[in-house]
């Protein structure tokens, strides 16, 4: 081994707490990096295989009740590969042991027994093979403790019929369950059950016939030609808009993840990269001013310029070593704690969990470019030195009085603290960046900290103040507005109050979006639209109300008129203007003044659901006994539960994703705070050790040490927030999808935590400086050259 490379095993060795500092925060970049972008592969790769393996469709359609003659023209579209028909519904459930509804969604099973396409895994058991038989997917059977054997009951028009068990299944369709109005899965009373087609075509008199497709296409084969095809066939028999995999609910909500976590991996890890390039550049640039002697030394025994080069740059690649070492374990830890998560959420039968090798390969190269720019100036300044030149001591900075030195003095500080303020001007490139590492760290905080504000937001407007009912009630197809009565007379009711929703496509121009309209009841105080100040919205003189996002999809305004083509009723087209625009987290909304849609509809009143405030909450097990056998009624939401579940769950994550990012933030500002002070104490220990000589206690000496850091510090928090506000924002915008948005909520207490955590946390770096101070040997201090 050559002494270059004696002396770097000793430099690094010298300086391991530093460079742990500064590892640490590219650990920290190359742990978001594996996180967000290995989990959003992993659940990529994941969909990919099991939508590969079980066939998932590329286009789904729906209609009211099409003849199977039709299915040979369906098959005859160019480029349509497989095509399948089925019979689904919505139905009530008993459970046994249980008080409370389910809701099922029934869907047939071929007469063959196999299916061709979103093929369903059987997870134990056997399919049905008589009429008394049925299997449920999988969380729905493990949520309520079922076993092939048990028996649940299904209300079919009016009617229970008996079901036993025989097996349990996962689909491709629903990797994400999720009940109709409901917002989270609830596994305990949403299920899928498969019966078999004779059962389901008595039940909902579909013999010969059918009300869902499914269909896959050949390679490069484009959608939209397909999809306005099986549209046209399809029409004549009540048919909806066609749908690719990104209007599938179950895969919208999948790839809403996958955007997310995509977004995590391009906002916040050019972050920790970036401090890191500012911290390895200013320690880096202190060694080779101290090491200008040994610099010249080498030199003079015939090492290249090449050669002192690459020495200063392999200590930066230790360094990132050891961070990239640090990144991947935590990484791979996170990511297989997440992996962990999701496996909770999304119902997969499997998880292609294992972060690919170039993802640890690109995070690597990435550390060790960050490192390596941030020592380049200072190899290159070391191999640019002559030994001559860099033998001799440096030449003393050159100071001259200006006016910001006047003022200073006209302030009457103190000593010590005219010494700081002098040092921070006549450094103030140091000085800049030092703050700037610390605003950083201020604003990955406030970044991941907006969060809980966010969810309490969304709570508030979206359970509280827009729906409030208890119980919603799902009819299908809708009921006549005597059903509202019917309901009034259940036990414990305290209010009803009617809503419908209609499929429609509206259209601006060129844009146009597909989604359900809603009504507005008049005087409505259950299921109500609310502004940003909290104000009860309705839609006025016959025009619509829209949600923001999708004014923003459609590029409409307050005025505009919109071309909304209803997919239920008569299944006309109404030009019809925009009379207000609201903020909305869920959905994209668009709201109808409830007489407003029965008199286009041209229908006497009818209800899609029916909103429910019970008087008791006691009195919820009579009501809910009553309405399973409730007639015409497919289903059943219990809002005070799904609000419960929504905020649990939510709860849940974000504490965990809190806590991950309090630790990164720390991590910053240890690694940026504690460098700024070892390397002041390095360039300033002999004028330290004259104050100490000249009479200034440790105390004093010790103040001039950490003021520095912490005034710099303290200048750092309004840079912070801001940066940490646009970051948030930026995450906000990228959150946002057709599903729900999250708003950018920014409470005075989430600035107030994360300048609580970077002061402390740089406070105790400095600290730790400070005890070094009060160990300094005065008289081999004194002696340096230095």
């Amino acid at each position: 081994m050559q002494a270059i490379d004696l002396k770097l095993m000793r430099d690094f060795r010298r300086l391991w707490v530093q460079g742990l500092a500064i590892a640490l925060v590219l650990a920290a970049g190359v742990t978001v990096i594996l996180m967000s972008v290995g989990m959003s592969r992993a659940l990529n790769e994941t969909r990919a295989a099991y939508y590969d393996d079980n066939r998932f469709a590329h286009v789904f359609a729906s209609t009211r009740r099409a003849p199977l003659s039709v299915l040979p023209d369906l098959r005859a579209i160019e480029g349509v590969a497989q095509v399948e028909a089925q019979v689904r519904g919505y139905a009530m459930l008993d459970l046994p042991g249980r008080t409370k509804p389910a809701t099922g969604l029934l869907i047939s099973r071929p007469a063959s027994g196999a299916a061709l396409l979103n093929v369903p895994i059987l997870r134990s058991g056997r399919w049905p093979e008589a009429p008394s038989e049925v299997v449920v997917n999988e969380p729905f059977a493990e949520a309520n403790g079922f076993v092939p054997g048990d028996v649940v009951s299904v209300n079919l028009n009016g009617r229970k019929r008996a079901l036993t068990i025989t097996g349990t299944a996962l689909s491709p369709e629903f990797v994400y369950t999720i009940g109709p109005g409901a917002l989270m899965p609830q596994n305990e009373t949403f299920g899928i059950l498969w019966l078999t087609a004779e059962v389901m075509d008595a039940a909902f008199g579909m013999a010969g016939a059918f009300n869902t497709l499914s269909l896959t296409v050949l390679p490069r084969t484009p959608l939209e030609p397909v999809k306005e095809a099986v549209r046209a066939r399809l029409d004549p028999y009540g048919a909806t808009t066609p749908v690719d995999r990104s209007g599938q609910q179950s895969n919208a909500f999948l790839e809403t993840e996958i955007t997310q976590l995509e977004v995590l991996a391009y906002v916040l890890p050019p972050v920790f990269l970036g401090i890191t390039v500012f911290l390895v550049n200013m320690v880096m640039g202190r060694i080779v001013q101290l090491e200008r002697a040994e610099i010249g030394l080498l030199k003079a025994i015939g090492y290249s310029n090449f050669e002192i080069a690459l020495h200063y740059l392999m200590l930066a690649g230790l360094i990132a070593l050891v961070g990239v070492g640090i990144g991947w374990a935590a990484g791979t830890w996170l990511a297989q704690s997440m992996a962990s998560l999701y496996a909770k959420y999304y119902d997969f039968p499997y998880l292609v969990f294992g972060v690919s090798p170039g993802v640890y390969a690109a995070s690597a190269a990435l550390g060790l470019a960050a490192t390596s720019a941030g020592a380049l100036r200072s190899a290159l300044g070391a191999a640019r030195l002559a030994p001559a030149v860099a033998m001799a001591p440096p030449a003393p900075p050159r100071f001259r009085q200006t006016l910001l030195d006047r003022a200073i003095a006209a302030l009457r500080l103190s000593q010590p603290s005219r010494m700081i303020l002098r040092s921070l001007l006549r450094w103030p490139l140091r000085a800049a960046m030092t703050m700037l590492g610390m605003a950083l760290a201020v604003s990955v905080l406030v970044a991941s900290n907006f969060f809980p504000d966010a969810v309490d937001e969304i709570i508030d407007k979206g359970f509280y103040q827009s729906n409030r009912q208890d119980i919603l009630l799902l009819f299908d197809p809708d009921a006549p507005i005597s059903a509202l009565e019917e309901v009034r007379r259940l036990p414990g009711v305290l209010q009803v109050e009617p809503q419908q929703y209609h499929a429609a496509r509206l259209i601006h121009g060129p844009y146009e979006k597909l989604l359900p309209v809603s009504t507005v009841a008049p005087g409505a105080d259950l299921a109500r639209v609310v502004d940003d100040a909290g104000r009860v919205v309705t839609p006025e003189g016959g025009g619509l109300l829209i949600s923001e996002r999708l004014a923003e999809a459609l590029r409409a305004r307050v005025g505009d008129t919109l071309t909304v083509s209803f997919e239920s009723g008569l299944r006309e087209r109404h030009r019809i203007p925009v009379t207000g625009i609201v903020t909305q987290f869920f959905g994209l909304g668009a709201y109808l003044d409830h007489d407003t849609l029965n008199r286009l509809f041209r229908q006497s009143p009818r209800v899609s659901n029916v909103n429910v405030t019970l008087a008791d909450p006691d009195a919820a097990a009579d009501f809910e006994a009553r309405i399973k056998d409730f007639p015409r009624l497919m289903g059943t939401i219990n809002m005070t539960e799904n609000r419960r579940s929504f905020l649990e769950t939510l709860s849940q994550n974000i504490l965990v994703v809190t806590a991950v990012y309090a630790a990164l933030g720390a991590i910053i500002t240890v690694g940026v705070a504690y460098n700024a002070a070892r390397v002041q104490l390095s360039e300033r220990a002999r004028e330290l050790a004259s104050l100490r000589i000249l009479g200034f206690g440790k105390g004093e000496v010790a103040y001039i040490l950490a003021g520095e850091v912490m005034l710099l510090a303290i200048l750092a928090q309004p840079l912070g927030w801001w940066i940490g506000t646009e970051v948030a924002r930026a995450m906000t915008s990228g959150f946002s999808s057709d599903l729900y948005a999250i708003p950018l909520v920014l409470e005075p207490a989430t600035y107030a935590r994360a300048s609580l955590i970077v002061l402390g946390a740089a406070a105790g770096s400095v600290a730790l400086v400070a005890r070094r101070l009060g160990r300094l040997d005065l008289i081999s201090v004194m002696k340096t050259r230095e």
